[in-house]
């Protein structure tokens, strides 16, 4: 099995980080290739979701607060409708 670095598909770049140019489709040299790609992309996703994950803990504070301020509003509203449904015992009233 060669390595990735010994690979023509594989470049460095100036800071060492690896590009692939591997195509799992078309140029790909061997099986474990296909899976250290597998390997590389479920490492992405991890980091991903995890980004999103870190993003959502920082803003529930602010979510929170909104959500109180809404319920708020929402409860004020209805106060101040309630003097068109004091008359009303079971909704149905006679016209």
């Amino acid at each position: 099995m060669i390595q990735c670095s010994d690979c023509e598909f594989c470049e460095v770049t100036e800071d060492g980080r690896k590009m692939f140019k591997c195509d799992p489709f078309s140029n790909i040299k061997e099986p474990e290739c296909l899976e250290k790609m597998q390997i590389m992309r479920l490492d992405i996703l991890a980091a991903s979701y995890r980004a999103t994950m870190q993003m959502q803990q920082q803003m529930a504070p602010m979510q929170d607060k909104i959500f109180k301020y809404v319920q708020r509003e929402i409860d004020d509203m209805e106060d101040n409708d309630s003097w068109k449904h004091q008359g009303e015992d079971d909704g149905n009233s006679d016209f």
